[in-house]
């Protein structure tokens, strides 16, 4: 009916060629549209209609510029959102003096990267300072703010050693002195430290409130959602986790505050030539954390992941929040469930995915919950308990690196899909429905 759509529309815009013949023309044009209507409805009702379910042969297909997007339209809106949300919402700790600008700028990109690529990651690093600035609260009475710039290795003793350890505000000699200088600090002078305003927090809220809606009311107008916009969906819901845990601490500090104890010019007892930390120390803080004793996380003055070690009731909480936030991941990606995958292979590719990252963070949390509780008790030395630890602990070995692989493959997935698109999801919101009109 092409031809049909072009007779209205010249119809219409008649009056702007003949001013002077509004009534003639007027009264033609009814007449016309009555024929015009007449021809289109006639033994309409004899006609079957098909309506296939498959997205990918939807009738709807953009022929107007003005209610269509682009694939470039669709690509800058998902890479727009996941900036946005990870610049805000990454807060790293503070880094090690007398870095320089390119050194400073690669350690908050491999953090956005991680960010990026593991946001369940980077979640439970984000519980793990929540817990323990809490902790800190409890037991110092500090508030949030120094909590958290002592959590992120913000405080450094006058031989310009971190002061981060609950250790180091127990010790007999300098504890007292060093709890003494910390609450001195005002913390108007931490926040003055921090990057972060209202108005990127704002900009990247709004970036990321408008990004779900526009994803609602394509869903509720029955257009496609492309998997990309899914991916990027799960990715802006995992990232609310981190904006909350992190909401009080400060951002993108680049300089450590200098507590001074005893008289001025003396020595405190702490070590001034820190051992550096090897990289698989450094991935084990990052994905699991530290509670042993014999470590020391400040060997590498600030290392990127530290957090303060915290009880076993916080730990059970840290795990539940990143089996929670890794699991949230995974069902959102099933949103995509019935979309029409450009083959067969990559429908259950995305379709396995989805399930691994759902059911893994679940068992590791139960597996980590079964570990804390058999150490209380004298089960762990039977035979039986050693072997239902051996055997847990084998599982979760071999779940991590097929989750890795699940990972993986829902961030390549959606770039893929991108060479095969259905007609509806180059077609644009409607926003007018929404907007009471007559």
């Amino acid at each position: 009916m092409p031809y049909q759509h072009s007779i209205v529309r010249t119809l219409l815009n008649l009056p702007s060629f003949f001013p002077h013949c509004t009534s003639i023309y007027t009264s033609s044009t009814m007449l016309l549209l009555l024929v015009l209507v007449h021809l289109v409805s006639k033994n309409g009702s004899a006609v079957p209609v098909a309506l296939s379910l498959d997205p990918r042969s939807s009738p709807d297909s953009c022929d107007d510029i003005n209610n269509c997007r682009k694939l470039f339209d669709i690509v800058w809106g998902c890479l727009a959102t996941i900036f946005a949300c990870t610049w805000v919402s990454v807060h790293p700790n503070v880094p090690p003096p007398d870095q320089s600008g390119l050194v400073l700028f690669w350690r908050r990109l491999k953090m956005m990267l991680i960010g990026i690529i593991a946001p369940e990651i980077m979640v439970g690093f984000a519980a793990r300072q929540f817990f323990g600035a809490r902790m800190l609260r409890k037991e110092f009475r500090f508030s949030r703010t120094h909590a958290f710039f002592f959590c992120m290795g913000g405080f450094v003793s006058s031989t310009g050693y971190p002061v981060a350890t609950k250790e180091q505000l127990e010790d007999s000699d300098l504890g007292p002195e060093f709890l003494k200088a910390i609450r001195n600090v005002n913390a108007e002078d931490i926040k003055d430290k921090s990057m972060g305003d209202a108005l990127s927090k704002g900009v990247a809220l709004a970036q990321g409130i408008w990004f779900i809606t526009q994803c609602l009311a394509r869903v509720h107008q029955h257009l496609v959602v492309t998997e990309l916009e899914v991916a990027t969906l799960a990715f802006a819901v995992v990232n609310v986790f981190i904006w909350l845990l992190w909401w009080d601490k400060p951002l993108d500090v680049q300089r450590q505050i200098v507590v001074v104890v005893g008289p001025a010019g003396s020595q405190d007892a702490q070590p001034t030539s820190p051992v550096p930390m090897s990289r698989f120390d450094r991935f084990r803080y990052a994905v699991v954390g530290t509670n042993d004793d014999d470590d020391d996380p400040l060997s590498s003055t600030s290392p990127s992941f530290w957090s303060l070690p915290v009880y076993n009731h916080f730990q059970r909480g840290t795990a539940g929040i990143t089996a929670l936030a890794g699991s949230l991941f995974g069902a959102i990606h099933c949103a995509a469930w019935e979309t029409d995958f450009p083959t067969a292979a990559e429908m259950w590719s995305w379709k396995s995915s989805s399930l691994v990252i759902i059911a893994v963070p679940v068992a590791a949390f139960l597996v980590f919950v079964l570990g804390i509780h058999l150490n209380k008790t004298d089960f762990q030395k039977t035979k039986l308990g050693n072997a239902i630890i051996i055997t847990a602990g084998i599982v979760f070995l071999a779940s991590f690196p097929i989750y890795i692989v699940a990972r993986l493959i829902l961030i390549v997935l959606p770039l893929m899909a991108l060479r095969s698109l259905p007609s509806s999801a180059f077609v644009d919101v409607n926003w007018s429905t929404y907007i009471p009109h007559i």
